[in-house]
């Protein structure tokens, strides 16, 4: 059985990343584009993953990951080449109310990472359900050339008239009318 799409909103949401390799960077760069509110806890850190930390100013530990360090997280992303510690911190958060992601190991994940788009507002997940991440990435890119940069201008003006057009079936109407005009405009 695949994966529910679903999108979260991170506000006032810890995250935790355990690892500090090449995989952790990816996942940390992914979680960077929706919230800041994250901490690493890694033995070593690869100098991109130092910087990066530094950039942002995010919490980090240099030390091995402990039983309890994902008390407080609402999600945990253990990026380590361990698969026995992957397991571990999996089982520990099936305990707890933490979601976990385990890299390249799908048995200990409560969520997946998509390949994902993202356009000011606009973010399209694109997901295999894990049985081809270079299938999702190939198609992302694929979609990612379609959707002109054009986007993020448009969804601000359609985001202003939300918040001053009277609901109804004339603002729907309307708001249908112009989203269709302007997607059907991209292939002229």
């Amino acid at each position: 059985m695949g994966y529910f799409p679903a999108f979260l909103k991170l506000d006032n949401k810890k995250i935790l990343i355990v690892g500090g390799g090449t995989i952790a960077l990816e996942k940390l760069l992914h979680l960077l584009d929706f919230t800041t509110d994250i901490k690493i806890i890694a033995k070593e850190l690869s100098d991109t993953m130092r910087k990066t930390i530094d950039e942002y100013s995010l919490p980090h530990e240099k030390r091995a990951y402990e039983k309890g360090d994902i008390e407080g997280f609402f999600v945990v992303v253990v990026a380590v080449d361990e698969i026995a510690l992957q397991k571990r911190i999996y089982e520990e958060c099936q305990n707890s109310p933490t979601l976990c992601n385990a890299v390249d190991a799908t048995a200990y994940c409560d969520f997946i990472f998509p390949s994902y788009i993202k356009k000011g507002d606009l973010t399209i997940a694109v997901s295999t359900s894990g049985a081809s991440p270079a299938v999702a990435k190939h198609l992302r890119r694929y979609l990612q050339e379609m959707i002109p940069d054009s986007i993020v201008p448009f969804l601000e003006e359609m985001k202003s008239l939300r918040k001053t057009l009277p609901k109804g079936k004339e603002r729907m109407k309307m708001f249908d009318e112009k989203a269709k005009k302007y997607i059907d405009s991209w292939s002229k």
